[in-house]
């Protein structure tokens, strides 16, 4: 006989069983994001080459008489100031010449004189004084051309600037004409860029010409274009533009090889967050936020019978948000910007945190962004 209590027990689990397997698993939440606005920002186009600088006031010293070098009071790096003595040259050599000068112009001078008494006697010819007279003349103009060559046997700075380069010692000889070191005056650098011929209808006086160290974005210094070369070199089909930059604080350097971009054009346009773009295959996206009505004008795998029923239901609020991915056409990034071509408009939102974790359709919640 079979006992009635525990038929009823068997019922009773059975019948909580069967409970528990009706009730609906509980869906997660939808994903907390954050968002922005899409918002105007300005954007430039830019040539970027590689230029030389070179100093605007570089002076090349050389030896205006020659001889050897008694004193050198200048060494590579120092700073000088104009009529600042470099170099004390021993002329002997030159101080020998003037009195070999000398003589020849005393020679000279009696010659003339002899010539002279002889012509009034009529002894000698016009002709022969003349000739006597242009040899005087001569050797004069040598000895006055000496005694300035010995003027300059101490070397004297004509400008202020830094020493580049010193090729000579003491105890060497120089001679006239030879260039023995540099000035450089690096307060203000020139850069020669050369600008494809094709941009030459968008260069303009004044644009921004900015500098930076090869494979890095940071810019180091910032000038303006300041002459166009009206010419087109035949064989690069480049056109010489140059940009002078400010360098009081010395970090340039005259010969120095920088990456130069010469922004040619300024623009405002639609951007996005970096943060806010995906790229698949190639395809760059965005999650725009949208109504549930905007969604089903595009479902994609969204299961929008489900979503209806959410939304009846009260499990999801009747303004709530869904994201929405959407391709779009980007340009370049810049500060951390980019500007929107295609497929955005003005103040639609778009999310900017937990990208991996949303597809096409997904409801979302939108936080609030984090104050910095």
């Amino acid at each position: 006989m079979r006992h009635p209590q525990r038929l009823l027990l068997s019922l009773a689990a059975l019948i909580t069983v069967s409970s528990c397997k009706s009730e609906a698993p509980k869906q997660p939440p939808p994903p907390k994001i954050q968002a922005v606005s899409t918002q105007m920002a300005e954007f430039t186009e830019g040539v970027d080459t590689v230029s030389t600088l070179e100093a605007s006031n570089l002076v090349e010293l050389a030896a205006q008489s020659g001889g050897r070098i008694l004193e050198l009071k200048i060494k590579q790096g120092d700073e000088v100031d104009a009529g600042q003595l470099l170099v004390v040259l021993d002329q002997a050599q030159q101080q020998a010449k003037l009195a070999e000068d000398k003589a020849k112009a005393d020679t000279a001078k009696a010659n003339f004189e002899r010539y002279q008494y002889l012509s009034k006697t009529g002894a000698a010819s016009q002709k022969e004084l003349d000739r006597y007279r242009t040899q005087y003349i001569a050797a004069e103009e040598k000895v006055k051309s000496t005694e300035a060559t010995l003027n300059y046997n101490n070397l004297i700075a004509p400008s202020p600037g830094m020493v580049a380069d010193v090729t000579v010692k003491v105890g060497d000889v120089i001679q006239q004409g030879q260039v023995f070191t540099s000035l450089v005056q690096n307060n203000e650098l020139e850069a020669r860029v050369e600008v494809p011929a094709v941009f030459a209808s968008r260069l303009a006086l004044g644009q921004p010409v900015l500098l930076s160290a090869p494979g890095s974005e940071t810019v180091i210094a910032s000038g303006k274009v300041g002459s166009i070369d009206p010419r087109v070199n035949k064989k690069t089909q480049g056109l010489l533009v140059k940009a002078v930059f400010p360098n009081e604080d010395g970090k340039l350097r005259d010969g120095q090889r920088l990456r130069t971009r010469v922004q040619i054009k300024a623009q405002e346009e639609l951007s996005v967050p970096f943060a806010a773009v995906t790229q698949t295959s190639g395809q760059s996206f965005v999650f725009r936020l949208g109504t549930f009505e905007e969604l089903k004008a595009n479902p994609g795998k969204a299961d929008l019978e489900k979503l209806e029923k959410g939304i009846k239901a009260g499990k999801l609020p009747a303004d709530a948000q869904f994201a929405l991915q959407t391709p779009v056409t980007v340009g370049e990034l810049e500060n951390q910007l980019y500007p929107i071509t295609k497929g955005l408009e003005a103040d639609q939102k778009v999310a900017t945190t937990n990208l991996l974790n949303l597809k096409h359709g997904m409801p979302v919640q939108v936080q609030p962004a984090k104050a910095n």
